[in-house]
């Protein structure tokens, strides 16, 4: 089989009836022999599908005539076999959960930033780099000086934010994300509190990788993605990972021999916590 077609795409756009939306696209992927997942909620769309690229291209083509959809945008990558076991539509409260009513990223996120004038953003001392990303994704890659907040879930971003940063003290703060959505939710989470200087990595770290040529990255490590690849490096190549049977962390080497008395799929952490 030739090499199959990866794309993700969100966008923040208020569509009062989302359910109305669903069965159509479902129809339309099932007919396309897709894969993959599309959450539509109120406050808009976030999907990753694969499967052949003109099947991919026609339910882009299909959704862009979704009225508020209109140029969505989408990143690309590869894959040998499909990275999802089947194809899912879903209704949801929010297309990625922070747990906080009321933001709304369609009119309050902060400034995107694209991946060419990231490194000059994030080099600058008086910036502060927040990974708004899980622990187990930091884990395996992030950018240089870039703060990792030790959360376990999107939501528990919002009281960490409060606990470490006050928006009287006006800090610069840039943020980022696998593929741009929690970055620029959490973003418009800081302007709603009243932050002015907040920036977030325009197509996250995706794009990043794409675009930036390694010799010139400030980017360590490879990058979590929430499918059967499990990582990415520079030029979305896919990076030899598997997940831990016990904890479903991302284990550092695919090559490196499990911990004594423990299966191979168990990680070092596992094999701590039952010792």
């Amino acid at each position: 089989m030739p090499d199959l077609l990866v794309a993700t795409f969100y966008r923040f756009v208020r569509f009062d009836d989302p359910a109305s939306l669903r069965d159509s696209v479902a129809a339309a992927c099932e007919r396309l022999d897709l894969r993959g997942t599309i959450l539509l909620a109120n406050e808009g769309i976030n999907g990753t599908i694969s499967g052949t690229r003109n099947s991919v291209l026609e339910l882009l083509a299909i959704l862009s005539r979704t009225p508020g959809l209109e140029d969505l945008a989408w990143k690309e990558s590869s894959a040998e076999r499909h990275p999802f076991g089947r194809m899912r539509v879903r209704i949801k409260k929010e297309i990625v959960t922070l747990g906080v009513d009321g933001v709304d990223p369609s009119k309050s996120a902060g400034t995107y930033v694209g991946p060419r004038d990231w490194n000059a953003l994030i080099s600058d001392p008086e910036v502060i780099v927040i990974d708004t990303r899980n622990d187990y994704e930091v884990e395996i890659g992030a950018f240089a000086n870039a703060i990792n907040p030790g959360i376990d879930a999107f939501g528990e971003l919002t009281d960490w934010l409060r606990e470490h940063y006050r928006p009287e003290d006006q800090p610069k703060v840039a943020m980022y994300c696998t593929g741009g959505i929690r970055c620029e939710k959490s973003t418009a989470l800081l302007k709603d509190a009243g932050f002015e200087h907040v920036y977030h990595l325009e197509g996250g770290i995706l794009k990043y990788l794409e675009e930036i040529p390694e010799e010139e990255s400030l980017w360590n490590g490879s990058c979590f993605v929430f499918d059967d690849r499990v990582s990415v490096g520079h030029g979305l190549e896919v990076v030899p990972h598997r997940i831990c049977a016990g904890c479903q962390y991302p284990l550092p080497d695919v090559g490196s021999p499990p911990p004594p008395n423990e299966p191979e799929s168990a990680c070092p952490r596992c094999a701590s916590a039952s010792g």
